[in-house]
């Protein structure tokens, strides 16, 4: 793969992850469901979703935005080959620290998410 092609293929999954944490601070299914395959399921330990389910509960929740939460999403780790990615993100969301794996192909020369795994970080107390 070509440097420039690389370039270009991490702003573009870049920039669907961007989109992601805005969809998700501003609760919009609207917004979320281009950025993912169709078939995408959303799992977490115990628990499967299909992203329509996914999303109905999106829309149906206040949204961080609407409650005040700070926008304090973060990409924590990015692996790209070829036509496929793989990118770790932190969430906060709610009283929530989610760390979500997406799971990213590009199919007709677009990217999108088709797999997210997601889980809550256990709370540590610290010092």
């Amino acid at each position: 793969m070509e440097h420039a092609e690389m370039k270009a293929d991490l702003s573009q999954v870049l920039a669907i992850v961007h989109s992601y944490f805005k969809g998700l601070h501003d609760g919009s299914s609207e917004a979320l469901r281009p950025l993912f395959h169709p078939d995408c399921w959303l799992k977490t330990p115990g628990l499967r979703r299909s992203l329509d389910e996914w999303l109905k509960l999106v829309s149906h929740r206040t949204s961080p935005a609407d409650k005040g939460d700070e926008f304090a999403y973060q990409v924590l780790a990015v692996d790209l080959l070829g036509q496929q990615a793989m990118v770790k993100v932190l969430c906060p969301l709610f009283e929530h620290t989610y760390v979500d794996f997406l799971g990213l192909l590009k199919e007709q020369d677009q990217w999108r998410i088709v797999n997210k795994m997601y889980a809550d970080l256990p709370h540590t107390h610290q010092e």
